[in-house]
């Protein structure tokens, strides 16, 4: 139970409920009860006149869970290591106080944001990435690519389940997409709101390169980086795009924002998912392209790692069809 009561409500709603809040201000309002109000501070109803901290009282009082249900499923979502201490100190419910930024005052703000701007629902950021670049450098991805990342705000760790969280934006910066991948697990999605329209995106040294990649997963971009820093394959100093899985909208929007780009090489996953988008992307973007995949049943973080292990290359390890 004092495991499960450690969890912030905070943290609770953005990985789990975040389509039944809308974002008000510094804080986040329940679409059904607008005076019920959560910041980094707690959450409070206002017309019921209490709050509290923990994502236990959340679910127990507000969701009306079964008290031994909602500790169970707490505590089963965010395991907690044998010995390791909680992120934040247990704050207690009694007597709650609202925090100052909360206010009635607040029901009355009226934003006009976006569709968009309103849904999309990230997890809030650790204090540090030391789980993220850890787990990335185990999989043999560049340090130096990863701090990277991190300095352009592309990438970082979550704070409740220390996932790694890589973000796609829009021209003026803005995150638009957030592909959330476990370090610990198979488990991945995209974050509540996002957009295939907008993917991940790695930068060549020359900004006016003509040349793109599309990947269909931020994590192999980063493998092909890394192989082609190594040596391990030829060079290649042009835009990496990452498609956030299937879907060719990012591409389309990449080239509307960069149009004298003329070459695309497409390295995408050597099966029937991954050649059908190639063969979409070929008809469909109108620029020269080049496929450039790995063997069947082989992604490049894949080949990445078995080359790390002291595997060679071999010539039938590529395919490439150049349109």
């Amino acid at each position: 139970m004092a495991r499960a009561r450690e969890i912030h409500v905070l943290d609770y709603i953005l990985d789990h409920e975040g389509d039944k809040f809308r974002r008000r201000g510094n804080s986040y309002r329940m679409k059904e009860h607008p005076s019920f109000a959560i910041t980094d501070a707690g959450f409070y109803w206002h017309s019921q006149k209490w709050g509290s901290v923990s994502a236990l009282d959340y679910l127990v009082e507000v969701r009306k869970i079964d008290f031994v249900n909602a500790v169970c499923q707490l505590i089963s979502e965010a395991p907690f290591e044998k010995g390791k201490k909680a992120s934040r100190q247990r704050q207690e419910r009694s007597p709650p106080v609202p925090p100052p930024s909360m206010s009635e005052n607040d029901i009355s703000i009226k934003e006009t944001p976006s569709r968009l701007e309103q849904n999309l629902i990230i997890p809030r950021r650790n204090k540090d990435n030391y789980n993220a670049i850890a787990y990335l450098q185990n999989r043999g991805i560049d340090h130096d690519l990863i701090m990277d990342c991190i300095k352009r705000g592309v990438l970082y760790e979550s704070a409740l389940y220390h996932n790694v969280v890589f973000l796609g934006k829009d021209e003026k910066g803005k995150t638009r997409y957030a592909a959330i991948r476990s370090i610990n697990g198979n488990f991945k999605c995209d974050a509540e709101g996002s957009s295939k329209k907008y993917g991940f995106v790695l930068p060549p040294s020359n900004p006016n390169s003509r040349k793109m990649a599309v990947f269909e997963a931020p994590i192999n971009s980063m493998s092909h980086y890394t192989m082609c820093k190594r040596g391990d394959i030829p060079g290649f100093d042009g835009w990496r795009l990452s498609l956030g899985g299937l879907c060719i909208d990012a591409i389309k929007y990449f080239l509307e924002q960069h149009p004298d780009i003329n070459h695309c090489l497409i390295c995408t996953d050597n099966d029937k998912a991954g050649i059908l988008v190639a063969e979409a992307i070929e008809s469909g973007i109108g620029i020269e392209t080049k496929r450039f995949m790995l063997a069947p049943g082989v992604d490049w973080n894949n080949k990445l790692t078995s080359i790390l292990k002291g595997e060679r290359l071999q010539g039938n390890d590529f395919f490439m069809n150049e349109r």
